[in-house]
């Protein structure tokens, strides 16, 4: 199903001492106010919205976790650690990806990011919920075009019948209670194993609640083999999990070192870095 943006929002001030700015709430204009900012502050408005200070513009499931973040000044920057982190999948590919499929959009900030990086790329992105594509303008989301395409939709329904063969799956999908049931099932994992390219790998962030997170990971070792990689992400409790359908894959960290100072430091991502913390991961997993 395509995507729509045609949904109305609202902007009120916002209610935080230490954020100016508005906070943007798909609701109609005539809404009680001040009664959908105290469903917000209590943890029970139902929808995502944004926080825009005025230099950056942050959407919400709710006020525990930010789900994406755009810099207003650098729109398509990665701006988030977690994402700049699950970049690192380039570093396992002999060439770039020509097919990414993304399981949740969110701000869209790896869709963006890889639109841009990745011009020969065809990218398709599945977002369930219509609520946060409403928001995809504010986060200067590319319109549809040849090669890249929104579609609402559930993730695991599309992946068990995947009309591609992609050669990277990236999953980033989460709704406001961390990971949909949907999602939650070695079935799942299996699907997306079975989508992938010959050669491909899945790039997945865990996120939430420890115990979930770790029977994620326990379905996506089941699934792909014991060889995934795991990268903690500092701070905020994220593991980024990379999975390579080819169960004999074994990843050469010289060429990875090689390819790490070609694709060099962009921006805020360090490459070179995020090879030698994958490195080390691997072989803590192998002391284990």
């Amino acid at each position: 199903m395509e995507a729509s943006t045609c949904t109305p929002f609202i902007e009120l001030p916002s209610p935080f001492a230490v954020d100016c700015g508005v906070v943007k709430m798909l609701e109609p204009g005539d809404a009680d106010r001040q009664a959908l900012l105290d469903q917000v502050i209590h943890g029970v408005y139902d929808k995502p919205f944004v926080i825009d200070d005025g230099y950056a513009r942050t959407l919400y499931f709710s006020l525990h976790y930010a789900q994406s973040a755009m810099r207003l000044k650098r729109p398509f920057d990665l701006e988030l650690l977690y994402t700049r982190k699950m970049m690192s999948f380039l570093l396992f590919m002999e060439q770039p990806p020509d097919n990414i499929l993304m399981l949740g959009l969110g701000g869209g900030s790896l869709a963006k990011y890889c639109y841009r990086r990745l011009p020969a790329a065809q990218i398709r992105v599945v977002e369930v919920n219509p609520h946060v594509l409403a928001f995809r303008e504010q986060f200067s989301i590319p319109a549809d075009d040849e090669r890249f395409r929104v579609i609402l939709g559930d993730a695991a329904a599309y992946v068990a019948n995947c009309p591609e063969r992609p050669a990277v799956i990236m999953m980033d999908a989460f709704d406001r209670h961390g990971f949909p049931d949907s999602v939650s099932r070695r079935d799942f994992y299996a699907d997306v194993c079975g989508a992938l390219a010959e050669n491909g790998l899945m790039v997945a962030n865990l996120a939430g609640e420890e115990e979930q997170r770790l029977a994620h990971l326990e379905m996506i070792r089941t699934v792909f083999g014991p060889n995934t990689l795991v990268l903690p992400v500092s701070n905020d409790g994220n593991h980024i999990v990379f999975a390579f359908r080819d169960p004999a894959y074994v990843p050469c960290w010289s060429t990875i070192e090689q390819r790490a100072v070609a694709l060099g430091k962009e921006g805020n991502l360090d490459f070179v870095r995020y090879a030698q913390k994958l490195a080390k991961a691997q072989a803590r997993a192998a002391a284990a």
